[in-house]
Protein backbone atom coordinates (compact mmCIF):
# COMPACT_ATOMS: atom_id res chain seq x y z
CA UNK A 1 0.00 0.00 0.00
CA UNK A 2 1.51 3.61 -1.06
CA UNK A 3 1.56 6.43 1.49
CA UNK A 4 1.37 8.64 -1.10
CA UNK A 5 -1.32 11.03 -0.62
CA UNK A 6 -3.65 12.20 -2.80
CA UNK A 7 -3.96 15.71 -4.10
CA UNK A 8 -7.27 17.65 -2.47
CA UNK A 9 -7.34 19.55 -5.70
CA UNK A 10 -8.05 16.49 -8.02
CA UNK A 11 -10.41 15.66 -5.37
CA UNK A 12 -12.55 19.06 -6.25
CA UNK A 13 -12.20 18.68 -9.90
CA UNK A 14 -13.48 15.25 -9.61
CA UNK A 15 -16.60 16.53 -6.97
CA UNK A 16 -17.64 19.16 -9.76
CA UNK A 17 -17.36 17.24 -12.76
CA UNK A 18 -19.74 14.79 -10.72
CA UNK A 19 -22.42 17.94 -9.84
CA UNK A 20 -22.69 19.18 -13.60
CA UNK A 21 -22.92 15.85 -14.76
CA UNK A 22 -26.09 15.70 -12.18
CA UNK A 23 -27.50 18.91 -13.26
CA UNK A 24 -27.34 17.54 -16.93
CA UNK A 25 -29.29 14.51 -16.41
CA UNK A 26 -31.74 16.67 -14.09
CA UNK A 27 -32.36 18.80 -17.04
CA UNK A 28 -32.91 15.84 -19.70
CA UNK A 29 -35.44 13.95 -17.37
CA UNK A 30 -37.87 17.02 -17.40
CA UNK A 31 -41.49 15.53 -19.07
CA UNK A 32 -43.50 16.98 -21.69
CA UNK A 33 -46.43 18.03 -19.17
CA UNK A 34 -43.75 19.91 -17.45
CA UNK A 35 -43.12 21.98 -21.08
CA UNK A 36 -46.41 22.33 -20.94
CA UNK A 37 -47.12 23.81 -17.63
CA UNK A 38 -44.13 26.23 -18.83
CA UNK A 39 -46.00 27.43 -21.71
CA UNK A 40 -49.02 27.93 -19.70
CA UNK A 41 -48.18 29.66 -17.22
CA UNK A 42 -46.17 31.94 -20.03
CA UNK A 43 -49.55 32.31 -22.08
CA UNK A 44 -51.55 32.90 -18.73
CA UNK A 45 -51.16 36.68 -18.60
CA UNK A 46 -51.87 37.19 -22.40
CA UNK A 47 -55.35 35.53 -21.70
CA UNK A 48 -55.77 37.73 -18.64
CA UNK A 49 -55.44 40.77 -21.22
CA UNK A 50 -57.72 40.11 -23.82
CA UNK A 51 -60.25 41.45 -22.11
CA UNK A 52 -58.50 44.78 -22.16
CA UNK A 53 -57.81 44.39 -25.81
CA UNK A 54 -61.53 44.19 -26.32
CA UNK A 55 -62.65 47.04 -24.31
CA UNK A 56 -59.23 48.98 -26.57
CA UNK A 57 -60.74 48.02 -29.46
CA UNK A 58 -64.16 49.39 -29.00
CA UNK A 59 -62.86 52.76 -27.65
CA UNK A 60 -60.76 52.42 -30.81
CA UNK A 61 -63.70 52.19 -32.69
CA UNK A 62 -65.78 54.72 -31.52
CA UNK A 63 -62.82 56.99 -32.09
CA UNK A 64 -62.71 56.14 -35.60
CA UNK A 65 -66.39 56.35 -35.71
CA UNK A 66 -66.06 60.18 -34.25
CA UNK A 67 -62.93 61.19 -36.54
CA UNK A 68 -65.02 59.88 -39.85
CA UNK A 69 -68.47 62.48 -38.96
CA UNK A 70 -66.26 65.20 -38.73
CA UNK A 71 -64.26 64.73 -42.05
CA UNK A 72 -67.74 64.24 -43.47
CA UNK A 73 -68.87 67.22 -42.10
CA UNK A 74 -65.76 69.22 -42.90
CA UNK A 75 -65.88 67.80 -46.38
CA UNK A 76 -69.41 68.94 -46.51
CA UNK A 77 -68.44 72.49 -45.69
CA UNK A 78 -65.60 72.95 -48.20
CA UNK A 79 -67.98 71.57 -50.89
CA UNK A 80 -70.40 74.00 -50.01
CA UNK A 81 -67.79 76.93 -49.48
CA UNK A 82 -66.20 76.04 -53.23
CA UNK A 83 -69.97 76.21 -54.68
CA UNK A 84 -70.52 79.35 -53.11
CA UNK A 85 -67.63 81.09 -54.44
CA UNK A 86 -67.91 79.30 -57.93
CA UNK A 87 -71.72 81.14 -58.35
CA UNK A 88 -69.72 84.17 -56.47
CA UNK A 89 -67.13 84.52 -59.43
CA UNK A 90 -69.56 83.42 -62.00
CA UNK A 91 -72.17 86.41 -60.52
CA UNK A 92 -69.14 88.73 -61.20
CA UNK A 93 -68.21 87.67 -64.39
CA UNK A 94 -72.19 88.27 -65.71
CA UNK A 95 -72.27 91.58 -64.26
CA UNK A 96 -68.69 92.63 -65.94
CA UNK A 97 -69.60 91.63 -68.68
CA UNK A 98 -73.56 93.37 -68.07
CA UNK A 99 -71.87 96.54 -67.39
CA UNK A 100 -68.44 96.62 -68.91
CA UNK A 101 -69.67 99.36 -71.34
CA UNK A 102 -70.86 101.98 -68.71
CA UNK A 103 -68.11 104.17 -68.75
CA UNK A 104 -68.38 104.28 -72.70
CA UNK A 105 -72.12 104.96 -72.37
CA UNK A 106 -71.86 107.49 -70.34
CA UNK A 107 -69.40 109.72 -72.40
CA UNK A 108 -72.09 108.74 -75.46
CA UNK A 109 -75.09 110.55 -73.56
CA UNK A 110 -72.90 113.82 -73.56
CA UNK A 111 -73.87 113.38 -77.97
CA UNK A 112 -77.36 112.74 -76.85
CA UNK A 113 -77.85 115.64 -75.34
CA UNK A 114 -76.30 118.07 -77.37
CA UNK A 115 -78.63 116.41 -80.49
CA UNK A 116 -81.57 117.53 -78.43
CA UNK A 117 -80.52 120.74 -77.61
CA UNK A 118 -79.86 121.59 -81.14
CA UNK A 119 -83.60 120.12 -82.07
CA UNK A 120 -84.79 122.41 -79.35
CA UNK A 121 -83.12 125.62 -80.30
CA UNK A 122 -84.33 125.16 -84.06
CA UNK A 123 -88.13 126.51 -84.15
CA UNK A 124 -90.67 124.83 -85.78
CA UNK A 125 -92.31 127.81 -87.96
CA UNK A 126 -88.41 128.73 -88.46
CA UNK A 127 -87.86 125.46 -90.03
CA UNK A 128 -90.61 125.02 -92.10
CA UNK A 129 -89.98 128.58 -94.16
CA UNK A 130 -86.19 127.27 -94.59
CA UNK A 131 -86.24 124.72 -96.80
CA UNK A 132 -82.69 123.15 -96.14
CA UNK A 133 -83.20 124.22 -92.53
CA UNK A 134 -86.03 121.89 -92.81
CA UNK A 135 -84.07 118.94 -94.20
CA UNK A 136 -81.79 119.18 -91.75
CA UNK A 137 -83.51 119.40 -88.97
CA UNK A 138 -85.15 116.17 -90.02
CA UNK A 139 -81.62 114.22 -90.39
CA UNK A 140 -80.54 115.70 -86.31
CA UNK A 141 -84.08 114.11 -85.71
CA UNK A 142 -83.54 110.69 -87.36
CA UNK A 143 -80.05 110.69 -86.13
CA UNK A 144 -81.28 111.30 -82.46
CA UNK A 145 -84.30 108.49 -82.63
CA UNK A 146 -81.93 106.27 -84.38
CA UNK A 147 -79.27 107.30 -81.00
CA UNK A 148 -81.76 106.50 -78.75
CA UNK A 149 -82.97 103.40 -79.90
CA UNK A 150 -79.32 101.81 -79.81
CA UNK A 151 -79.42 102.98 -76.29
CA UNK A 152 -82.70 100.79 -75.70
CA UNK A 153 -80.95 97.81 -77.47
CA UNK A 154 -78.55 97.16 -74.91
CA UNK A 155 -80.83 98.01 -72.13
CA UNK A 156 -80.25 102.03 -71.73
CA UNK A 157 -83.54 103.93 -70.72
CA UNK A 158 -84.11 107.42 -70.77
CA UNK A 159 -85.79 109.17 -67.43
CA UNK A 160 -87.58 111.51 -68.01
CA UNK A 161 -89.33 112.15 -64.68
CA UNK A 162 -91.10 115.34 -65.64
CA UNK A 163 -94.13 115.33 -62.66
CA UNK A 164 -92.60 112.82 -60.15
CA UNK A 165 -91.63 113.15 -57.09
CA UNK A 166 -88.19 113.79 -56.51
CA UNK A 167 -86.45 110.35 -55.95
CA UNK A 168 -82.51 111.03 -54.59
CA UNK A 169 -81.16 107.56 -55.83
CA UNK A 170 -82.24 108.88 -59.27
CA UNK A 171 -82.76 112.58 -59.72
CA UNK A 172 -80.34 115.73 -58.94
CA UNK A 173 -81.78 118.38 -57.66
CA UNK A 174 -80.16 121.95 -59.03
CA UNK A 175 -82.79 124.62 -58.28
CA UNK A 176 -86.07 125.07 -56.89
CA UNK A 177 -88.95 126.85 -58.38
CA UNK A 178 -91.90 128.68 -56.34
CA UNK A 179 -95.03 126.53 -57.64
CA UNK A 180 -97.68 126.63 -55.15
CA UNK A 181 -100.30 124.53 -57.67
CA UNK A 182 -97.93 121.52 -57.08
CA UNK A 183 -96.58 119.81 -54.34
CA UNK A 184 -93.72 120.63 -52.64
CA UNK A 185 -90.90 118.32 -54.18
CA UNK A 186 -92.57 117.56 -57.32
CA UNK A 187 -89.87 117.76 -60.44
CA UNK A 188 -91.13 120.49 -62.42
CA UNK A 189 -88.13 121.17 -65.20
CA UNK A 190 -85.39 118.77 -66.66
CA UNK A 191 -82.55 120.02 -67.60
CA UNK A 192 -81.13 116.74 -68.40
CA UNK A 193 -82.57 113.45 -68.35
CA UNK A 194 -81.51 110.41 -66.61
CA UNK A 195 -80.12 107.17 -67.84
CA UNK A 196 -79.82 103.74 -66.48
CA UNK A 197 -78.28 100.71 -67.36
CA UNK A 198 -80.18 98.02 -67.14
CA UNK A 199 -80.69 98.11 -63.35
CA UNK A 200 -78.08 100.50 -62.55
CA UNK A 201 -78.07 104.00 -62.63
CA UNK A 202 -76.26 105.36 -65.50
CA UNK A 203 -76.40 109.32 -64.84
CA UNK A 204 -79.29 111.35 -62.64
CA UNK A 205 -81.11 113.39 -63.94
CA UNK A 206 -80.98 117.15 -63.36
CA UNK A 207 -84.21 118.15 -62.46
CA UNK A 208 -85.79 121.60 -60.85
CA UNK A 209 -88.45 121.04 -58.14
CA UNK A 210 -91.26 123.02 -57.00
CA UNK A 211 -91.48 124.72 -53.39
CA UNK A 212 -93.89 126.38 -51.55
CA UNK A 213 -96.70 123.88 -52.86
CA UNK A 214 -99.01 121.35 -50.50
CA UNK A 215 -96.93 118.42 -49.02
CA UNK A 216 -96.59 115.67 -51.55
CA UNK A 217 -97.06 112.17 -50.18
CA UNK A 218 -93.86 110.35 -49.16
CA UNK A 219 -92.26 107.85 -51.81
CA UNK A 220 -92.12 104.29 -50.91
CA UNK A 221 -88.70 103.47 -49.14
CA UNK A 222 -86.25 101.62 -51.37
CA UNK A 223 -84.96 98.02 -50.50
CA UNK A 224 -81.42 98.24 -48.37
CA UNK A 225 -80.89 96.00 -51.04
CA UNK A 226 -81.50 98.02 -53.88
CA UNK A 227 -80.29 101.32 -52.91
CA UNK A 228 -76.51 100.51 -54.06
CA UNK A 229 -77.79 99.54 -57.21
CA UNK A 230 -79.51 103.08 -57.46
CA UNK A 231 -76.37 105.17 -57.25
CA UNK A 232 -73.88 106.42 -59.94
CA UNK A 233 -70.95 105.09 -58.18
CA UNK A 234 -72.31 101.21 -58.47
CA UNK A 235 -72.65 101.39 -62.19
Amino acid sequence: MSNVKEDPRHEDAEAAQSAETAESEAAAADTPEDTANDAAEETAPEAAAEPAEEVSDAERAARLEGEVAELHDQLLRTLAEAENQRRRGQREREEAVRYAAAPMLRDLLAVADNLQRALESVPGEVAEEDGALKVLLEGVQMTERELQSVFERHGIVKLEPMGERLDPHRHEAMFEVPEPNQPSGTIVQILEPGYLLHDRLLRAARVGVAKGGPAAKPAPEADADDEPEATEDSA
